[in-house]
C-alpha cells in the first residue's frame, strides 16, 4: 500500500512537472499580453480651479465625470502642459520640445508651419504597433493638407484646425466683404478625413498636395456650429471606438474638445444651469463634463472600460483676461506667460487594475513623457533609444530626440496620498518653459524653479503684446513651500533667500548646457513665426547682410560671378 502511494505520488508530481516546464501534449505558452485601448481627451485652456477634483467645487459646481477619472485613477498635482495651444498639443503629438519643432505657436489660417512629415507622431507610433488610430475635434497643429492628422500617422481625423475666435473672424462686422479676402486668409472648414493607400496628386493652391488621405470639407465652424460642435466630434470619437472593438483591434483615441476656448457659445437649452450669476463660461465648462461622461460611459457600454487607458488634461493654463469668458487658476498669471499659471495644468489617468484608484501625487510629468509611456505599455520599451539610432515605422525611416521619458512604471507603481505615498519616483525630474517665440525662459529642477526671463505684464491681452523681459540673475522659486510664485513681490527677504541658494545654478547651468548640446545633431525643424512685421524685416536684412558678406569672402559662390551656361 505504501509502495502505491509512493508511485502515486511520484506519477503526480511527474505529470505536474511536465505541465510546469510546458512539456506536456496540451501544455501552451503563455501568449502576447493584450494590449489596452488608449482614450486621451484634452480640453481647451481648462484652469485647475475649474475641475472640482481639484478645486472641491470651490466655483460653486461640480465636474463629476472629470472626478470619475481621479476617483478611479491617479490624480497630478505637478503636471506640465505648455505655453499656448499649438505648443502643448504638439508637445503631446511628437513627445519633443517645442523649440526643437518649433511648434511653439501657430501660423496664420494658410501658414507654411505646421506638424512635419520628419517627425513621427503618437498616432503613428501606436498604429506601427497594432493600433486603429484616431483624432476627433481641435488639432491646431497646421492648417496645410501634409500637416493633417492623416498623412502623420492617423487613419481618421474630424475636427476643426483652429482656435474658436479665428474661426468666428469672418462673422464679425468688420470682417473684409470681399470673398476673395476671405478665400486667401480665412479659416478652413471641419474636416472629415481618412487615411488611404492612394497617393492622390490633387494640388489645391492654398492648401497643397493632398496626399494619401481623403479630405471632405462639411462646412464652417461657424458661432451657431460651435454650440454643438463637441456633439459631433464626441459622436464620431465614440463611433470610432465602437467600430475598432466590434474589429476586435486595440483603438488609440485622441478626444480634443473645443471647450472651453474663447469665445464661448452655449445653446439656449444649456444656458443658466450655473446658479452663482449668469456665466455662459461655467454653462460651457458643465457641458463639457457631459460630453467626458458620454465617453466613458461609451467604453462602460462596451464593456472594455477595464482594458482602456484613460488620459483627461489640457493643452496649456487658462487664458484669464477675457474673464468672465475664461478659465481660473491659483497658479500665478495665466496662458502665454513664464509662470505656473501658463503650464501647469489638471492631468488625470485611469487604468483599471493597474493604477490604484484615488492616488495623488507630487512627481513630475509632462505632455512630452506620453509618446514614450504609451509606446512602452504597447510593447515598444526603447522608443527614445531606437529613434535616435533611426526606427522605421509605417515605412517610413525617422530619426529624431525624444524629450519625454518613460513613465509607465511609475504610473502602475505609485500609491497613496501627495504627501504621504510608496515612495515611487517619477522618470522625470526637471522641466524647460519656453514662450511662444522660441526662447528658453524658465527651467524645473526637483522642487526648485529658476526664471531666465519673465513676463512682467500683469494681466490682459498684454501678456501676449509686451516682451519678455531677460534677466541677469535668474530668480529662483520652491514651488513646494512657494507654489504660486509670490515670493518675489510679496517677500521682505527674497534677494537675501535667493542669494543663499545661488550654488543651485551651478547645477541648473550644466542641465541648460546638456539640453542644449542635444541641439548640435537634433536641431530645431523649424522656428516659430513671427507676429509682428518689424521682426520679419529684422529678419529679411539680417539674411541679406549674411549673404553679402559671403559673397565679399567667397566671390566665386555670389551668383554673379558664376559661369552661364
Amino acid at each position: 500500500m505504501n509502495g502505491k502511494k509512493s508511485r502515486f505520488a511520484a506519477l503526480a508530481l511527474a505529470m505536474l512537472a511536465a505541465v510546469w516546464m510546458g512539456e506536456g501534449a496540451g501544455a501552451q505558452q503563455p501568449g502576447p499580453a493584450k494590449k489596452p485601448n488608449i482614450l486621451v481627451i484634452f480640453g481647451d485652456d481648462i484652469g485647475t480651479t475649474n475641475v472640482s477634483a481639484y478645486s472641491d467645487g470651490l466655483m460653486g459646481y461640480d465636474t463629476p465625470n472629470i472626478d470619475r477619472i481621479a476617483e478611479e485613477g491617479l490624480r497630478f498635482l505637478h503636471y506640465y502642459a505648455e505655453q499656448s495651444c499649438t505648443a502643448g498639443r504638439a508637445a503631446f503629438l511628437t513627445g519633443q520640445h517645442g523649440i526643437r519643432t518649433g511648434l511653439t505657436k501657430v501660423g496664420f489660417p494658410g501658414a507654411p508651419m505646421g506638424m512635419s512629415q520628419l517627425d513621427p507622431s503618437i498616432g503613428g507610433l501606436l498604429k506601427n504597433l497594432g493600433y486603429a488610430t484616431g483624432q476627433f475635434g481641435k488639432n491646431h497643429v497646421g492648417d496645410r493638407n501634409e500637416t493633417l492628422p492623416t498623412v502623420n500617422g492617423f487613419d481618421e481625423f474630424f475636427g476643426n484646425l483652429y482656435h474658436l475666435n479665428a474661426e468666428e473672424e469672418p462673422e464679425l462686422p468688420d470682417y473684409p466683404k470681399d470673398p476673395q479676402y476671405r478665400a486667401k486668409f480665412g479659416p478652413r472648414g471641419v474636416l472629415k478625413c481618412k487615411a488611404t493607400d492612394v497617393d492622390d496628386a490633387t494640388e489645391d493652391p492654398r492648401f497643397g498636395r493632398i496626399g494619401r488621405q481623403t479630405i471632405e470639407d462639411t462646412g464652417p465652424l461657424n458661432r451657431k456650429r460651435m454650440e454643438t460642435i463637441d456633439d459631433e466630434t464626441s459622436a464620431a470619437a465614440i463611433d470610432f471606438m465602437r467600430r475598432q472593438q466590434r474589429a476586435g483591434k486595440p483603438f488609440f483615441c485622441w478626444f480634443n474638445s473645443t471647450r472651453m476656448h474663447l469665445r464661448t457659445h452655449v445653446r439656449e437649452a444649456h444656458r443658466g444651469r450655473y446658479t452663482h450669476g449668469d456665466s455662459e463660461y461655467i454653462d460651457g465648462m458643465i457641458e463639457h463634463d457631459a460630453h467626458v461622461g458620454s465617453l466613458l460611459e461609451a467604453l462602460d457600454d462596451m464593456g472594455i472600460a477595464d482594458d482602456t487607458i484613460v488620459i483627461y488634461t489640457t493643452d496649456n493654463g487658462p487664458h484669464m483676461n477675457t474673464w468672465p469668458d475664461g478659465a481660473m487658476t491659483p497658479f500665478r498669471s495665466e496662458k502665454n506667460t513664464n509662470w505656473e499659471g501658463a503650464f501647469r495644468v489638471p492631468c488625470l489617468v485611469r487604468w483599471p487594475g493597474h493604477i490604484k484608484p484615488g492616488t495623488v501625487t507630487n512627481q513630475l510629468m509632462s505632455h512630452n513623457d506620453w509618446v514614450p509611456t504609451l509606446c512602452a505599455i504597447a510593447g515598444e520599451a526603447d522608443i527614445i533609444g531606437k529613434l535616435k539610432r533611426g526606427y522605421k515605422a509605417n515605412g517610413i525611416d525617422y530619426k529624431v530626440h525624444l524629450d519625454g521619458f518613460d513613465q509607465s512604471k511609475f504610473l502602475t507603481s505609485v500609491e497613496g496620498s501627495a504627501a504621504r505615498n510608496n515612495g515611487a519616483a517619477s522618470a522625470r525630474n526637471k522641466f524647460f518653459y519656453t514662450d511662444d517665440d522660441g526662447l528658453l525662459v524658465a527651467m524645473r529642477w526637483g522642487d526648485y524653479k529658476f526664471v531666465f526671463s519673465e513676463q512682467r505684464a500683469p494681466g490682459t491681452m498684454q501678456v501676449w503684446a509686451e516682451p519678455f523681459t531677460t534677466l541677469r540673475l535668474q530668480k529662483m522659486f520652491n514651488l513646494f513651500q512657494d507654489p504660486f510664485e509670490r515670493a518675489d513681490i510679496t517677500s521682505n527677504t527674497y534677494w537675501d533667500w535667493n542669494l543663499d541658494h545661488v550654488h543651485f545654478m551651478y547645477g541648473v547651468m550644466n542641465e541648460v548646457f546638456a539640453f542644449v548640446a542635444t541641439f548640435d545633431e537634433f536641431p530645431p525643424r523649424s522656428t516659430p513665426p513671427s507676429f509682428n512685421p518689424a521682426n520679419l524685416m529684422e529678419e529679411k536684412l539680417r539674411e541679406i547682410k549674411v549673404r553679402h558678406w559671403a559673397e565679399q569672402q567667397f566671390p566665386m559662390l555670389s551668383p554673379t560671378s558664376r559661369p552661364r551656361d
